[in-house]
């Protein structure tokens, strides 16, 4: 047994209020089940979920002694990808089932060399950043599908 605050319930983004506690995970970080974790204040507590879960930023754990923890996306090594097609470079991404942030200027995907190769040999620019990764849920707007995993809820419809 542990003196740790437990956290058991997870709040979606959108579905919670409240002062929280900030926890900084990168996107690998945020896909979990049981683990201990701690604030940027110093707070630990163990992450005990019914299910591996993928947590995105702005999401909660409430820890059983009532305490918000919000979900913070973390900054990491990325690259950002640009070119004069943008969809189709998306397509190549997605096709390889690589976790991708889009926005209207520019894709991020993890830092990955073949990846790269692969996008420049297609005319993409590519640029290494840090920042926050947030990629697009799986096809039905929530949970991981890169690399063919398939964990419980993937193929829930």
């Amino acid at each position: 047994m542990t003196d740790l605050p437990i956290a058991q319930t997870l709040h979606r983004k959108g579905h919670w209020s409240g002062d929280a506690q900030p926890c900084e995970l990168d996107y690998d970080a945020r896909f979990l089940r049981r683990k201990r974790l701690t604030t940027r204040t110093g707070l630990s507590f163990l992450v005990d979920l019914s299910q591996t879960t993928s947590l995105d930023h702005g999401d909660a754990l409430e820890l059983n002694n009532g305490r918000l923890v919000e979900i913070v996306a973390a900054r990491e090594d990325l690259l950002s990808v640009t070119g004069p097609d943008l969809v189709r470079l998306a397509w190549h991404i997605g096709n390889r089932h690589t976790p991708c942030q889009i926005a209207p200027d520019r894709l991020l995907i993890q830092a990955d060399p073949v990846i790269r190769h692969m996008l420049e040999h297609l005319g993409a620019r590519v640029e290494e950043v840090s920042a926050p990764f947030t990629p697009e849920g799986g096809a039905y707007g929530h949970g991981r599908t890169h690399a063919h995993e398939h964990v419980a809820t993937a193929h829930e419809h």
